[in-house]
C-alpha cells in the first residue's frame, strides 16, 4: 500500500530536482520501502497515469504477485513507475 501523500511527496521531489539518474537514486535510497522504475511516457501505451505533471507522470505498480502490473489502486500499489514526458512532443 502506498499513501497518496507519499505519491505527492515523490512528485514534489521530481518537480524540484528533475527526473534523472541522481533523483532516482536518491528516491531509492530514502524511500527504500518502495520500488521505483523509470521510462519514457511514449512507452506507456494507453494506460492512464495516477498523477500527471509537467515533464513526468506517475503510475502505480502492483508487485505483490509474480509479475508486475499497473494499478490505479493505492491499496495494491507496491511501487511507482516514473514516466518522463517529452516536452517537445
Amino acid at each position: 500500500m502506498i499513501e497518496e501523500t507519499r505519491v505527492k511527496q515523490v512528485a514534489e521531489i521530481i518537480r524540484r530536482a528533475g527526473l534523472n539518474d541522481q533523483t532516482l537514486a536518491a528516491l531509492r535510497e530514502n524511500l527504500a520501502d518502495l520500488h521505483f522504475t523509470r521510462c519514457l511516457e511514449d512507452e506507456m501505451g494507453t494506460d492512464e497515469p495516477f498523477l500527471e505533471d509537467a515533464g513526468f507522470n506517475i503510475y502505480l505498480v502492483d508487485g505483490r504477485e509474480h509479475c508486475m502490473k499497473l494499478t490505479r489502486d493505492l491499496e495494491s500499489a507496491t511501487g511507482l513507475l516514473l514516466a518522463q514526458v517529452d516536452q517537445d512532443g
